[in-house]
């Protein structure tokens, strides 16, 4: 029993063999895959997907690196008339990237709190994408009271320090492919002294393939090697590891048990 909490499974990188993808992924043991839609080109392709596999589900949300091009009103009218859709379980990839110089920080603060403040009133979950902005991520996150929905620590990279104020404020924390990597020391360490019920575990496919395949296009059915990993860290049976995190995704996201 394996979730894969974050995949963009509809990205191009999947056109010649998409189908045979999501069919590996199902015989490697995957129950259910959550496909983030992102931007106004991949919501609208996350969402067919979610409607043509039972096991597929979505979240929907504005990439910080894609917040220039937002219309903020009428984008976050879409986003919450997507929410009522049965199968978006989350508001999401939502967040602060500082490393790609897409989108000025200004406008991409205006777009996380507008988000989270939608997120709130419709009592869904966020999927949290932070990258080299850790101490913003955090901040306005406690400023717009995040925790009253929680949600994922999308692929975390931070400290311990940052982990723990993360949850404080209800997140989970997701680890992916970095977690198997050799010279992966935070995040092993990280990972070590989260608690178990708190543990989620992604691939963000097609991208941060695990060791044995990094380097490669990455796949849902590769989320085991990242339980693999998890289960070594945690000590425990990768049975033991699949279970505690798949029941974590399902108290997450609202999903069935």
């Amino acid at each position: 029993m394996l979730i894969d909490t974050h995949a963009h499974l509809d990205s191009p990188k999947f056109d010649n063999d998409r189908a045979e993808v999501i069919a590996r992924a199902r015989e490697a043991g995957v129950d259910i895959i959550v496909n983030i839609g992102f931007n106004r080109e991949t919501i609208p392709t996350t969402m067919a997907l979610a409607e043509q596999y039972p096991f597929i589900y979505a979240a929907v949300g504005w990439h910080p690196t894609d917040a220039i091009d937002m219309r903020l009103e009428e984008d976050l009218a879409w986003i919450e008339r997507l929410c009522a859709h049965p199968k978006v379980v989350a508001i999401g990839e939502i967040g602060l990237d500082y490393y790609w110089d897409t989108s000025p920080k200004e406008i991409q603060h205006t777009v996380f709190r507008e988000q989270i403040r939608l997120a709130k009133r419709l009592k869904k979950p966020i999927v949290i994408h932070n990258r080299d902005a850790h101490e913003d991520v955090v901040r306005l996150l406690k400023e717009e009271g995040a925790s009253e929905v929680g949600g994922i620590m999308h692929c975390f990279s931070g400290s311990w320090e940052i982990a723990k104020q993360c949850l404080d404020m209800n997140f989970y924390i997701s680890f992916g492919g970095p977690v198997t990597f050799k010279n992966a020391r935070v995040p092993k360490e990280v990972l070590a002294k989260v608690p178990d019920d708190r543990i989620l575990i992604e691939t963000d496919a097609p991208y941060l393939t695990p060791h044995p395949y990094r380097g490669k296009r990455n796949e849902s059915a590769y989320v085991r090697f990242v339980a693999e990993a998890g289960a070594e860290i945690k000590g425990k049976t990768v049975e033991e590891f699949a279970n505690l995190t798949s029941l974590n995704s399902r108290t997450c996201l609202g999903l069935a048990r």
